[in-house]
């Protein structure tokens, strides 16, 4: 650090009494070995010149210097923590082991058995799902900055289900989005509660080590979390926790097990100390507002019941708190920076486009810094502005700017906290012209993408998203996984991207951050219960919401966006829905107001990165869907809650009304350009017909007609998606051929001789289902070769003439011809017409007998001979149904799929059967 050329006496703008003094040398402080991380040497910050106080006597420092003093009077905190230093002295805490409420069972905690080098470490079980969760800090000061540099990272380990990972490394890799969700969860009731001037780095991680498929993780990481911050060295104003509180029937259950959350209407998670509420967010069906605040009320109690007994552990265990580390501008600073840039603040608010105002704000910054650092403090006559003045940026408010950066604020506007906050001003319109209760103005359009399945560009101020559908088969759907080792798959989600452009910076294109990932999963979660269930709209649904302008909900807009190009998709909704995010500007009393909320609805961007809420809501007219609330303050109470909820819903059902005036509007019908998706329900037992080998017979099917994909399910179940009909018709005619139950007696027309065969023809009744007409079923009169009177690719009338076990066909040419027409005296061909199911072969006799008249016997099955297997793919469920009859020991046989076997036998020694003539000379 620099000496002070003058040897004027200076304060550092610090809260607490430092323990420095400033002097014309400085000495180094490594003289304390085991010195408190807060005592190391700082970074210098570039805005250094925003902590200095003006001396008395309004001469400015410019320099300075920092000497330790030769006998520091260190407070016992101090102490306390400089003598914990040591990894391995007698600073550690002794192994703590408590049980505290958890809804209702009780959850253990431990501190001081593992970790302990960390500044705060804490195990968790609740039943055998145990969170591990270590807090620890930089030893020095980071930059000031808008925001705590707090980072949480939340892993679950595969192993904590006796899983192991997949892929090529065999190890956990990119954090899934179900991870970042729980990160959020964490992060978000974590943050309010961090004491300002606090800048040095803070990383929280969370690990499940264990997991037994019953009791949730998340809200035991948020309570770990809590309370691993609660027992560390970082200061912070309360302890907090999170519960989770579902609805089984008209029961309220604080943190239900995943079984009973199978069964429940409401997925409440909120996280809060013991006096306020800092975060809530869940999903619901169409729930009132009333039942949702019943829910949170639930929700506090047992949050109460936690931070309660944590209070008391932090007071057996917990270490002392680095307030001395603690560095705030003094409130002469404030005052100062109100009397140089009051009046003009107040009118670049007023500014109603955004740009022009972020740039009248940034111009207005730049005045204020140079005052304070470069020239000193002069009279606010003298203040000097840039050659661009503020009036013409009021005046012209169509020109570019330099894009603030963010942070995790929801639309990146600048972060404005006046000094001053008084009633009156406040009672006023908003910096839009807005009163606290208005909507901007909306407009909507649908089918701007012709190629697309749905789409629709949905623009609320400032604030644009551009929606799109695509629908899909099963293929498309989503694959989870997860710790329970159950495969899961998401018929619809909800992609939200944010890129640079939407606020006109440029920035970094990759993987989806931690905000998109926690945007896309609130619209998605409030689009669901909208949703046709699969057996009515067989689709997957995947909507992608680009967010091309932004200045305030573009989630919100997401979900309005999101529901018209579904409309527009064809996808049959069950009703629309919208979303507002509404915000809270408290008039506290630490700037002289009286403490009244003022509830503000749509919110912009700068309204949510200067108030103190982002409550969003979503849902139609009369219940709620999905809610998400933040609150950068230390709590808010149900009153306030119940207020806002109220006046969100009178926000959505205006939304609502102008979403129905969108133009063009949604066509409401499938696109000619989606695929079509056929369900068919067949026999369980044929499912594996339609696979055939290996899957075989349905990539087969595929080939031939042309469809994209054919799932079948064990169930029966069968889906064909196609991109034409004419695919999709053929596809479903094949399937019901091979899936049909045939019975006897059917007559099928024209149909194909498929292939011939010796001992007969196989014939296509139906596409893909053929079955074996046997040479004697051919025609009346006998014949040595089916190929002497047939051709393949002729066609025939057949008859079903028997279905065997194997649900094998046979069938019969011969049964549907003429009968012919015989003399009296040839009683064998009376015989032969008179018995259909007996089924004879004609006999000429010996080879040198030519002329002699045929005689025509039944022969009946002949055991111990095999069967012959007939090698058709495409007759694999072919069958053939033959009579009954009795033994022949003949070895010259004609064999049949039913294990029927025929034979011709000589005029001696041959016997005829009952309804056959045999005359032979006997």
């Amino acid at each position: 650090m620099l000496a002070n050329p003058s040897g004027v006496r200076s304060t550092a703008c610090y809260a607490q009494p430092s323990h420095f003094a400033f002097s014309g040398r400085c000495k180094l402080l490594s003289s304390f070995p085991n010195r408190p991380r807060f005592l190391s040497p700082k970074k210098t910050s570039k805005f250094c010149s925003l902590s200095l106080l003006l001396s008395r006597d309004g001469v400015r420092c410019n320099r300075f210097a920092v000497k330790a003093l030769a006998e520091p009077e260190v407070s016992e905190s101090v102490a306390a923590a400089a003598g914990g230093a040591g990894a391995g002295g007698s600073g550690l805490l002794p192994p703590v082991s408590v049980k505290i409420p958890f809804g209702d069972r009780e959850i253990l905690i431990e501190t001081g058995h593992i970790g302990r080098q960390a500044s705060g470490s804490v195990m968790a079980t609740d039943g055998e799902t145990i969170v591990y969760t270590s807090v620890c800090l930089s030893d020095v000061p980071s930059e000031p900055s808008d925001f705590f540099p707090l980072s949480v990272t939340y892993q679950e380990r595969f192993s904590a289900a006796g899983r192991t990972s997949g892929g090529f490394f065999k190890r956990e890799g990119k954090t899934k989005d179900n991870e970042v969700l729980i990160c959020r969860m964490i992060d978000r009731p974590l943050r309010p509660t961090m004491l300002k001037g606090f800048y040095h780095e803070t990383q929280l991680l969370s690990w499940v080590l264990s997991y037994d498929g019953l009791h949730c993780p998340d809200a035991l990481a948020v309570t770990a979390a809590g309370i691993a911050v609660a027992l560390s060295e970082v200061p912070h104003s309360e302890a907090i926790a999170g519960v989770r509180v579902g609805l089984l029937g008209d029961k309220f259950v604080v943190n239900p097990t995943t079984k009973e959350m199978e069964d429940s209407t409401l997925d409440l998670f909120l996280a809060g100390t013991d006096n306020a509420i800092l975060m809530i967010e869940g999903y619901c069906d169409f729930l009132p507002e009333e039942k949702l605040l019943e829910a949170v009320q639930v929700g506090q109690g047992a949050v109460r019941e936690i931070c309660s007994a944590v209070k008391a552990l932090v007071m057996k265990c917990g270490k002392p708190k680095m307030l001395d580390a603690i560095r705030l501008p003094p409130p002469e600073l404030y005052r100062l920076v109100e009397k140089i840039a009051g009046d003009e603040l107040h009118n670049v608010l007023q500014i109603k486009s955004k740009i022009p105002r972020r740039k009248a704000i940034s111009l207005l910054e730049e005045k204020v810094i140079n005052r304070l650092t470069d020239k000193g403090y002069i009279s606010i006559e003298g203040l000097s502005g840039s050659g661009e003045t503020i009036q013409d940026l009021i005046d012209e408010e169509d020109e570019d700017e330099e894009i603030v950066v963010d942070g995790e604020v929801d639309e990146g506007d600048v972060h404005i906290k006046p000094g001053s906050r008084k009633s009156t001003p406040l009672g006023g319109k908003r910096s839009d012209g807005r009163s606290p209760e208005d909507i901007r103005p909306i407009t909507s359009s649908c089918g701007l993408l012709p190629r697309a399945h749905g789409s629709a560009l949905f623009t609320r101020g400032e604030t644009q998203s551009l929606a799109v559908v695509t629908l899909g088969d099963k293929q498309m759907a989503q694959k989870l996984d997860n710790l329970a080792n159950v495969e899961e798959f998401k018929r619809f989600y909800l992609q939200y991207s944010f890129p640079p452009s939407s606020v006109g910076e440029v920035g970094r294109m990759g993987a989806p951050s931690r905000r998109e990932i926690g945007h896309g999963t609130l619209a998605e979660r409030a689009l669901e219960p909208i949703l046709p269930t699969e057996d009515a709209f067989p689709y997957t649904i995947r909507v992608e919401s680009t967010i091309t302008e932004s200045n305030g909900s573009s989630s919100m807009a997401s979900v309005c966006g999101g529901c018209l190009a579904l409309q527009d998709a064809g996808v049959p909704l069950k009703c629309s829905i919208a979303g507002i995010a509404m915000g809270l500007v408290l008039d506290t009393h630490e700037f002289g107001g009286d403490g009244t909320p003022l509830i503000l609805s749509d919110i912009t961007g700068a309204e949510d990165a200067s108030g103190d809420m982002d409550f969003k809501v979503a849902g139609n007219e009369d219940g709620i869907t999905a809610f998400q609330m933040d609150i950068k303050v230390e709590g808010i109470t149900l009153p306030v809650m119940r207020e806002a909820l109220l006046q969100a819903r009178d926000g959505r059902r205006r939304i609502l009304a102008e979403m129905m005036k969108c133009s063009p509007p949604p066509a409401k019908s499938l696109s000619k350009y989606a695929p079509l998706i056929h369900i068919m329900k067949v026999a369980p037992e044929k499912v594996n017909m339609i696979i055939g080998s290996g899957g075989k017979k349905v990539k087969s099917i595929i080939e031939e007609t042309g469809v994209e994909a054919i799932d079948t399910q064990d169930d029966g179940i069968v889906k064909i998606t196609a991109k034409d009909l004419s695919s999709l018709e053929k596809s479903k005619s094949i399937i019901s051929s091979l899936t049909m139950v045939p019975t006897v007696g059917d007559i099928y027309r024209n149909c194909e001789i498929k292939s011939i065969v010796p001992y007969g023809v196989f014939v296509e009744i139906a596409p893909g289902r053929e079955g074996l007409c046997h040479i004697s079923e051919l025609t009346s009169d006998w014949l040595a070769k089916a190929e002497d009177a047939f051709k393949v690719g002729e066609r025939v009338d057949v008859k079903l003439i028997e279905v065997n076990d194997k649900g094998q066909l046979r069938l019969s040419r011969r049964a549907l011809l003429p009968v012919p027409e015989t003399s009296p005296e040839d009683p064998s061909s009376k015989q032969l017409t008179g018995n259909p199911d007996v089924v004879v072969i004609a006999d000429s006799g010996k080879a040198s007998d030519e002329g002699a008249p045929q005689k025509y016997v039944s022969v009946p099955k002949a055991e111990g001979l095999a069967e012959e297997k007939i090698d058709r793919a495409k007759v694999k469920s072919s069958a053939t149904k033959v009579a009954t009859s009795s033994k022949s020991n003949s070895a010259e046989t004609t064999l049949l799929p039913r294990k029927k076997v025929f034979k011709r036998v000589k005029k001696s020694g041959s016997k005829a059967v009952t309804g056959v003539s045999s005359n032979d000379g006997e």
